[in-house]
């Protein structure tokens, strides 16, 4: 059942309770008020109960817990009066919980820590009070994050932190936590980012911190801590944002690494550092002397060591200089993009001097090319931007900025960039990614290139199941960006093309060039963004509304989706010269449903369907969901804002459709085998 985002009132009816064969509820997103009916365990079928975003008060039910086959639930956005209920430990099959922003009271439970296959757990931004059970942070299974900032917790964080050597991002910022910052942070291997601000946290940063070779993002400022600066943060090499401000450091601030960038690290409020470089505005670091005004005798032996060592810096610089060509060495890194260090002269050897066999596509904003690069031998693929079109380096920059603060297995991940100069002086960008072995999903649908054989061309097609599959994955990496991020993303260029593939067809969203941010703390579907730099997107995946100068939103990226669906299955682009006047994929799809859907799918899965490979249980059951499929298309393209699906509900409909395909009792699984591979 799936009525979110409807501006629903009044309170919830109890005879919602009898429906227990329900497996999915999205509420979410309604302005629904009163208390959750106790009877609601009753629904024991459930596995995602979503009820977001209303206006709930009073206490959440113990009874929930009784759901144990809950999956997902989401209960952010309320206005509870009571604690976390206990019982929730009973749903050990869940996997994501969102609590925050709900005014829930008392401690955390640690009956919470029975939920060993969480991914995710945010209680951000309640008036949650007491200790950091043990046995929250005892749950290996968390990978994507888990946010409990913006409480009033308080004593130590538990050691037990060291479970988590899986979790991409922690957050315990603003609390009132105490005591020192534990050495086990230091096996927390996979952290990309770690918010531990605006606490009283006190002590040295632990020497294990060096191990996170990983982390993006460090955020220790507003806390007490004490002692120097570990130079080990120099070498960690993809760290891009550093506060370490308002504690009391003290001694050097390093020079390389990720404090070559003054726009990366803050250091401000610990006034008993010096050095560091010139933007930082600290005074110069002075020797001691000896009461008789003398330097030690370790300074002399410092001062001698560092003379020589600059003699003979100097020495071998004039001989290079006399038998060699002096040569223009390219900056690595520029203020725009403190966040990712890669030299020119790197991406110049990994793609072999961009040579033309290595070229992998050439688009109006630049051109992608294969490389390999030498610190691990990783395939990548360099993105090179023509600089020559201004809106190549807006492209740059808004890619930069996305992915630097998004992480999710259906998202291309952006592995490190450059930022700097080529060897001839000229401004020179790159962003390097995980290379996709089988590329874009524009070159499964419409494999047909000229010079290509047929029987190559016939090896590139998608089966239904891949195409539902993929379907999934790009549904899950919008819901992501619109929900599950901090500040919600809007990616705006949503088509095949941007679909990138890897060696097992998981689907990976791609090309943030467009992609815009929500501005922080709305809870608004759109946001103001000036009409005059024209539509954006691709024609024929662009919402009706941006071509009127309406404000970009998050029903335009579902739009976008809806057309991209409707492709999947029928083969045909929206730009097909059979469409004109008010004839359109979304009209031409809609006036075949659903009675002559078979005339309007892709010939290869009408093939499928009537093929004698699989069974009629199997053809019936595809048939029946090719149906259901493009019914989730058509309302995503509606021309309407209003009339379209919310991407939640989106997901949650496929993968209903999947579940129903394989549910049949008749289809063993080696079938199921021969059709995924078929």
């Amino acid at each position: 059942m799936a009525i979110n985002s409807n501006n629903f009132g009044g309170m919830l009816p109890s005879a919602i309770t009898n429906f227990t064969s329900l497996r999915i509820m999205t509420l979410d997103y309604n302005r629904i008020f009163g208390s959750i009916p106790a009877g609601l365990g009753n629904l024991v079928n459930l596995e995602m109960l979503y009820m977001g975003n209303n206006q709930f008060t009073g206490d959440i039910p113990e009874e929930i817990g009784e759901l144990q086959q809950l999956k997902e639930l989401d209960l952010h956005g309320n206005k509870f009066s009571g604690n976390i209920p206990s019982s929730f430990g009973n749903l050990t099959l869940l996997i994501h919980l969102y609590m925050y922003q709900s005014s829930l009271k008392g401690s955390i439970p640690p009956e919470l820590g029975k939920c060993q296959n969480l991914l995710l757990l945010n209680l951000r931004q309640n008036n949650l009070t007491g200790a950091i059970p043990k046995e929250v942070l005892s749950i290996p299974s968390l990978t994507i994050y888990m946010d409990l900032s913006r409480n009033n917790l308080i004593g130590s964080f538990p050691t037990e932190v060291g479970t988590l050597t899986n979790l991409g991002i922690l957050d315990i910022s603003h609390n009132m936590l105490s005591g020192e910052i534990p050495g086990t942070l230091g096996s927390c291997v996979s952290l990309e980012a770690l918010y531990m601000q605006n606490n009283f946290f006190q002590g040295n940063i632990p020497s294990s911190f060096i191990s996170l070779r990983g982390l993006q993002v460090l955020n220790l400022s507003h806390d007490n801590l004490t002692g120097n600066i570990p130079d080990f943060f120099m070498d960690l090499r993809t760290l891009a944002i550093l506060n370490l401000s308002f504690n009391t450091f003290e001694g050097l601030v390093p020079t390389d690494g990720v404090f070559r960038n003054a726009s990366a690290v803050s250091v401000v409020g610990n006034s008993k550092l010096c050095g560091g470089i010139a933007e930082f505005q600290l005074l110069e670091c002075n020797f001691k002397v000896t009461k008789k005004g003398r330097l030690t005798l370790a300074m002399k032996l410092v001062i001698a060591a560092s003379a020589l060592l600059c003699a003979a810096l100097v020495l071998t610089s004039l001989f290079l200089l006399f038998v060699k060509r002096k040569k223009v060495e390219p900056t690595p890194t520029s203020p725009e993009n403190s966040v990712f260090q890669m030299s020119y002269r790197s991406l110049l050897k990994a793609t072999d001097g961009f040579s033309l066999t290595n070229l992998l596509g050439v688009g109006g904003f630049g051109s992608v090319y294969k490389g390999i690069l030498d610190s691990d031998e990783k395939l990548v693929a360099v993105k090179v931007p023509n600089l020559l079109n201004p809106r190549a380096s807006k492209s740059f920059k808004a890619e930069c900025e996305v992915l630097r603060n998004v992480r999710h297995r259906n998202l291309v991940k952006l592995l490190t960039a450059c930022s700097g100069s080529d060897y001839q002086r000229n401004d020179f960008k790159a962003l390097v990614y995980e290379f996709m072995v089988n590329g874009s999903l524009e070159e499964w649908l419409h494999p047909i290139t000229p010079g290509i054989d047929k029987a190559r061309e016939s090896s590139r097609s998608l089966n239904f199941v891949q195409r539902l599959n993929i379907a999934i994955d790009i549904s899950c990496a919008l819901e992501y960006l619109h929900r599950g991020c901090r500040t919600p993303v809007v990616h705006c260029d949503l088509k095949p093309s941007n679909v990138l593939l890897d060696d097992e067809m998981t689907g990976h969203v791609g090309d943030f060039g467009l992609a815009r941010f929500f501005p922080e703390a709305t809870n608004n579907l759109s946001f103001n963004q000036s009409s005059t730099n024209g539509v954006r997107g691709t024609i024929g995946y662009t919402a009706p509304e941006y071509g009127m100068g309406n404000e970009v939103s998050t029903s335009g990226d579902v739009f976008s989706y809806g057309i991209l669906l409707l492709e999947m299955f029928s083969g045909k682009r929206p730009t097909d010269e059979i469409f004109e006047d008010s004839l359109n994929l979304h009209t031409y799809m809609k006036a075949a449903f659903p009675g002559k859907v078979e005339e309007i799918l892709d010939p290869i899965l009408v093939q499928e369907i009537k093929g004698e490979t699989s069974s009629y249980m199997w053809k019936s059951q595809v048939q029946d969901c090719v149906v259901s499929v493009l019914e989730v298309g058509i309302a995503c393209s509606a021309e309407l804002p209003s009339e379209r699906m919310d991407i939640s509900e989106v997901t949650a409909e496929l993968q209903a459709i999947k579940e129903e395909l394989f549910r049949s009792e008749d289809m063993g699984a080696h079938e199921v085998q021969v059709v995924l591979q078929s």
